[in-house]
């Protein structure tokens, strides 16, 4: 394990709520600070992820939603719900995947990147097949078994409660049911690791701060990734939250993963 991860990671829901990025907070304050983040990049989201993954973040979307599958025939009436997903770029690329033959549900609690979503569902022609809902993972506004399918993309290490998220995932999808979340992990191979930190410690802040005109959100972003847990351990939060069969893959060594679970 890197040196730095080990000293920064979380190894518990709680820990993890009680910071921002590496600043100690107490949990009710994290998410007025997290929605801030988002409302300052909404705009140049897809450049965020384009910085913090070198642009790999499109490949491990769509391998994500490659490893979802969702049904193709018409009339299925398969449901979906995307959360943290304001920008729609999973939502959107499930629903071609599945020839516009389902439905998608994209959940948020910044209204700055649902905004960007709707409009570009417009844009897409994909606004009668996907709906924008404003709210918290971690109380979700829908009723027990109501959704096939539960992705989740780069968001859940900005919730303050990640065990309250995991929950309401679990409450909402029908038995049989697939949570799969794509997060950045940690690196696991020598010398990627170190070159990585350097990179994303000291270098992409500074481009955030040139692209967006302001560095400290991409800081936060940065560091909310050290602090998240590793592949074993967030395994272990979503297992313990009542999901089956949870194994995860590792991309590009580590620098993400993609977790799933099953409701059975």
């Amino acid at each position: 394990m890197p040196a730095q991860n080990a000293k920064t990671r979380s190894k518990s829901a709680d820990e993890l709520s009680a910071s921002f990025g590496y600043r100690p907070v107490d949990s009710e304050e994290k998410q007025p600070l997290v929605n801030d983040v988002f409302h300052k990049v909404a705009g140049r989201y897809d450049v965020m992820n384009d910085l913090m993954s070198g642009g790999m973040h499109r490949i491990w979307k769509d391998a994500m939603i490659s490893r979802l599958a969702p049904p193709k025939r018409p009339g299925s009436g398969w449901h979906v719900l995307d959360v943290a997903g304001g920008t729609g770029d999973i939502a959107f690329g499930i629903l071609e995947a599945a020839n516009r033959n389902v439905h998608a549900t994209v959940l948020d609690i910044n209204a700055s990147m649902l905004e960007v979503g709707k409009k570009r569902a417009v844009s897409r022609k994909l606004d009668g097949l996907v709906d924008f809902v404003e709210a918290d993972a971690q109380k979700l506004p829908f009723g027990d078994n109501a959704f096939d399918a539960y992705t989740i993309a780069f968001g859940i290490r900005n919730v303050p409660h990640i065990d309250k998220a995991l929950s309401e995932a679990f409450r909402v999808l029908k038995r049989g049911g697939r949570f799969l979340c794509l997060e950045f992990s940690e690196v696991d191979m020598p010398v990627l690791d170190r070159l990585y930190d350097e990179w994303s410690m000291r270098v992409i802040p500074e481009i955030g701060k040139v692209v967006a005109g302001d560095g400290e959100p991409y800081r936060y972003l940065v560091e909310s990734v050290r602090k998240f847990p590793n592949q074993r351990d967030f395994a272990a939060l979503i297992a313990r939250a009542g999901f089956s069969r949870v194994d995860w893959s590792d991309f590009s060594g580590g620098i993400a993963a993609l977790h799933s679970g099953w409701k059975l």
